[in-house]
């Protein structure tokens, strides 16, 4: 089952979900705030999964910092301002721009248009995949409950992992929606949290993943957030 298969749902734009719902007859709870998270948790099963959004992404030519700024007019890149130690990628053949902390570097990662991770703690990381699609806007794949929820649960996780959910929030920038939701995957021997921004546009369904170990939340999540709040069509 696609993503792109929800039914219309109208959202309601810049809000935090703190309520309780229910997707395809499986009850997800809120549960008291992590230590680490602001805002709800939400606990979903595990099933099998479907990576096939994630194929046929083609990895493009990477512009990068100042090189990519120089690419695009003065008054669209200071719509809003970059912040300090950061750098921005830019992509004008595939439509989109984000921040990713300045001293990473860019990689190769399978599936993905664009990588960026952290020169030492190599889980740390930033990728962009996207899929072709026929809708015009992340609201016509349906509310951002059921999104996350199908995401969470067939999608980011395998069977042996228990997914997450701490905050979900959408925005409109620009006249395009983007749903940001932050997660983890729990495993038996590993954790990694992650915010994940994912939006609709230019004939595409585009996802941002930003992520890194749990153990190390704590000290980067803000900064991350930052990374995933910044992903523009």
């Amino acid at each position: 089952m696609a993503v792109s298969s929800f039914s219309f749902s109208s959202a309601t734009l810049s809000r935090r979900v703190s309520h309780r719902f229910n997707v395809n007859n499986v009850n997800l709870p809120l549960k008291p705030s992590c230590s680490t998270c602001s805002g709800p948790t939400i606990i979903a099963s595990s099933k099998d999964v479907s990576i096939d959004e994630e194929r046929n992404c083609k990895r493009r030519s990477l512009l990068l910092g100042v090189g990519a700024s120089s690419l695009l007019p003065t008054k669209l890149l200071l719509a809003q301002e970059k912040p300090p130690n950061y750098a921005e990628f830019v992509d004008l053949e595939d439509g989109y721009s984000y921040y990713y902390p300045s001293d990473w570097i860019g990689f190769d990662f399978r599936g993905h248009d664009s990588a960026f991770k952290d020169r030492y703690l190599q889980l740390q990381n930033v990728r962009l995949s996207f899929i072709p699609t026929n809708k015009t806007d992340i609201n016509e794949m349906g509310s951002i409950e059921k999104v996350v929820a199908y995401l969470v649960r067939h999608v980011y996780s395998t069977p042996t992992q228990v997914p997450d959910v701490f905050d979900m929030q959408e925005r409109t920038t620009d006249g395009k929606n983007y749903y940001t939701f932050e997660y983890t995957l729990t495993s038996p021997n590993f954790s990694r949290a992650a915010f994940a921004t994912i939006a609709v546009g230019n004939g595409r369904y585009y996802t941002l993943i930003v992520g890194a170990n749990e153990r190390r939340w704590r000290r980067v999540r803000n900064q991350l957030k930052v990374v995933a709040d910044s992903f523009k069509l």
